[in-house]
């Protein structure tokens, strides 16, 4: 008898291990029961479409019952919702009808969280998960020309929708509940992102969350009090795994609400595999658990169960959470785990500004560039970056280094592409694992922005040099520290105390490097050059 699998849920992960299921079994019946209206769809696209950026719909519209029939065997029922699953019998029911299964694959991915805000009517509020809900966005801002939008919610959904409302036309405030934008990054770096914002005439909005609605006069309301105007509100607050199938049916669930898998996707129940935003899988790098609702991961999750459920035995390693985003004309992507991220891990964070190409090459951009990386070990664990041009090239060189085991050393003997239009010699990823190295073999010891700021808040008698020129010092400076330009230091040496820790900063960190050194082999000890220097210290002093 023909193996017979069915699967529950379409989109990226569903999908994707139906057709790689199909590529393993010439012979199995498969069969995919999707309860939206399509069965493969581009979900990440779907704000570009909102925005303009893509013009047509059809566009996103990746595989439809009949293409995939025709091209791999495979029954698609759209429309139909799975309501129950007998482990038993082995047989997934929808409607009336019995579908049964010698393996199963849930992909159903997971839905919006919905806030309860007083006064909230559906009519002019939205989230975005699916094309249908992309039409109605698209639908209601032809049919009634709103002026006006909040976004609730400043993560990857929210700034992306964010931008595509402004394309729009609207008048855009943008509100986060954490302290700064892209809760999930550094603080820097959600700074970069709501400067990117503020350029655009975005009303950014942190520490503040929606309390309340009044629809009479379209306002929103904070939970400070203060209110705003919105003719269409959008919510980008997070996801929640889509479980209430799986509750039903008694699989075990992981303490981050998702379902527990092995690596071969399998379930608590051998024959069931949990693909996607359900599953609670590994994070790569520190071995804990968690969920990473990304389409990336759930691809290659679908392709290793569709595999699996042939008789495969392909494991699934872990994610490390490599993203980028689009915040207009700038990009902020990330790899891997941020500073906040492994304070617990013994580790160390540097950050560079250099130029994306060479300098002397027309159109020079700088990038912001932050590396994580393990005291102990050198392990590379992590990147974030920010910039106009060559933001996500760097981050995927780094997110390639950590799946390979790499240390900051190997960094350093990279052999990446360079001319001038493209890199410089020593290309920013090279010039990040410098520092670090620098730092882990005490040839130049650095604090990261938020170290020294710390470290200041709480040792007064700290004694911070800066070593920019005397015009730079005057744009803008840190309280009590004191100016010896580079070109002046060897010469100034009686004036720094011996016996006080002593930080100094450049603009964006290499001249802070040099009088490291001068300093750390003319007798001073304590001595630290604060990484990214006044470009980083100034980010998080806003």
């Amino acid at each position: 008898m023909n193996k017979r699998i069915v699967i529950i849920g379409g989109v990226a992960g569903g999908a994707t291990a139906a057709a790689r299921a199909r590529r393993s079994d010439e012979s199995a019946e498969i069969t995919i029961l999707e309860r939206g209206g399509y069965i493969s769809f581009a979900n990440c696209g779907l704000p570009y479409y909102i925005s303009g950026d893509i013009k047509s719909r059809s566009n996103l519209i990746l595989q439809t019952p009949e293409s995939f029939y025709s091209r791999y065997k495979i029954q698609v029922k759209l429309n139909t919702e799975a309501t129950q699953i007998n482990r038993t019998e082995k047989f997934v029911l929808a409607g009336t009808e019995k579908y049964y299964y010698d393996k199963l694959i849930l992909s159903q991915g997971a839905n919006p969280i919905l806030p309860e805000i007083p006064g909230i009517s559906k009519e002019n509020s939205f989230t975005l998960r699916d094309i249908d809900d992309m039409d109605k966005i698209h639908n209601f801002i032809d049919s009634n020309s709103p002026k006006t939008a909040v976004v609730v919610g400043g993560g990857f959904i929210g700034i992306e929708m964010a931008e595509a409302l402004v394309e729009r036309g609207l008048k855009v405030s943008l509100i986060e509940k954490y302290k700064h934008l892209m809760p999930i990054a550094d603080p820097e770096f959600g700074e970069s992102i709501r400067r990117a914002f503020i350029e655009k005439g975005v009303n950014v909005i942190t520490s503040d969350a929606a309390a309340g609605y009044k629809p009479s006069e379209k306002k929103i309301i904070l939970e400070t009090g203060n209110e705003l105007s919105a003719d269409m509100i959008l919510f980008s607050i997070g996801v929640r795994p889509e479980l209430e199938l799986i509750k039903q049916t008694g699989l075990e669930i992981g303490k981050t609400g998702g379902v527990i898998v092995n690596e071969f996707m399998q379930s608590s129940d051998p024959d069931i595999y949990v693909v996607g935003d359900m599953a609670e899988i590994t994070n790569r790098i520190t071995g804990d658990k968690t969920r990473i609702p990304l389409a990336g991961p759930a691809n290659r999750q679908g392709r290793i169960a569709g595999d699996n459920v042939c008789g495969g035995k392909k494991k699934y390693t872990g994610s490390i959470g490599s993203s980028v985003v689009k915040v207009f004309d700038k990009v902020f992507a990330m790899t891997g785990l941020t500073e906040k991220q492994a304070k617990n891990l013994e580790a160390s964070s540097v950050t560079v500004h250099p130029n994306h190409h060479a300098g002397y090459y027309p159109g020079a951009k700088q990038l912001s560039l932050k590396l994580t990386f393990s005291n102990k070990t050198g392990k590379v664990l992590g990147a974030q970056a920010f910039g106009s041009e060559g933001v996500e090239k760097r981050v995927d060189v780094i997110a390639t280094a950590i799946i390979g085991g790499l240390h900051i050393e190997d960094l350093e003997e990279l052999d990446l592409c360079y001319a001038p239009p493209f890199s410089s010699a020593n290309d920013p990823v090279n010039m990040a694992s410098f520092v670090s190295s620098n730092h882990k073999a005490g040839f130049s010891p650095t604090v990261t922005v938020e170290e020294f700021i710390t470290k200041q808040k709480n040792d007064n008698s700290i004694f911070v040099i800066d070593v920019r020129n005397p015009d730079e010092y005057k744009k803008g400076n840190i309280a009590g520290a004191v100016n010896i330009p580079l070109p002046e230091m060897r010469d100034r040496l009686s004036e720094i105390p011996k016996d006080k820790e002593i930080y100094v900063h450049c603009q964006v960190g290499f001249r802070g490097h040099l009088a490291n050194r001068i300093l750390l082999q003319s007798g001073f000890k304590n001595v630290f050059n604060i990484s990214g220097g006044y470009k980083s210290l100034e980010l998080l002093s806003a």
